[in-house]
């Protein structure tokens, strides 16, 4: 309950004193990547719950011959790239946070398709709400793979306390300002989860 309440006023706190920032982040999506300007895609929440996560857009629509969507690094333009490194794009998500969907740390939300993919320990990572930021991004965000991603996210969950939170949502501002960590080598974010080895073997 402590941990909602520190949710709803902070989220709705920073909504307001951010709101010049947000509409003219909103128009300049709007100018460089025309409508629509936010980006919404369902992920799964607390206990695997699916919710509709609400970002900024950063991508352009770019596809193949056969109408498939081209690779993020052929989409994302330097303008889109700016808007992540600064991390103005995960603004919409105080929304989330406001309605329950999202706190502001935890683990971050990651696609519906992976959910199959999880062994019995990475699926504890949807035993609280999905963070706007967590553990595993003041660790490393996206220059780290999936597995040490993973272990942090757990040890959250066995950690989690009102001051870690703080303490992660300091890291994360120096984190911003430093830019570090905004994608894995060679990718232009973060390589798809395909399954932690231990879970291939286990098919076989």
């Amino acid at each position: 309950m402590i941990k909602r309440l520190f949710d709803i006023t902070a989220a709705t706190t920073a909504l307001v004193v951010l709101s010049p920032v947000y509409a003219l982040t909103a128009y300049k999506v709007k100018n460089n990547l025309g409508s629509p300007v936010l980006f919404r895609q369902t992920r799964p929440g607390l206990h695997g719950k699916p919710f509709e996560m609400i970002k900024f857009r950063s991508m352009k629509d770019a596809v193949d011959a056969d109408g498939n969507s081209l690779p993020d690094s052929e989409r994302l333009t330097p303008f889109g790239q700016a808007l992540r490194n600064s991390s103005l794009d995960e603004l919409p998500e105080l929304w989330n946070v406001i309605k329950g969907d999202m706190s502001l740390v935890g683990p971050r939300p990651l696609l519906m398709e992976y959910l199959p993919l999880y062994n019995e320990a990475q699926k504890r990572r949807h035993l609280v709400r999905p963070g706007i930021t967590g553990y595993a991004q003041v660790n490393g965000r996206n220059a780290i793979g999936w597995s040490e991603k993973f272990e942090l996210d757990t040890w959250y969950i066995d950690n989690q306390s009102l001051w870690l939170d703080i303490k992660i949502l300091l890291k994360t501002v120096k984190k911003v300002v430093i830019k570090d960590g905004i994608s894995a080598d060679g990718q232009a974010t973060m390589s798809k989860f395909t399954g932690s080895p231990a879970l291939a073997n286990s098919h076989e």
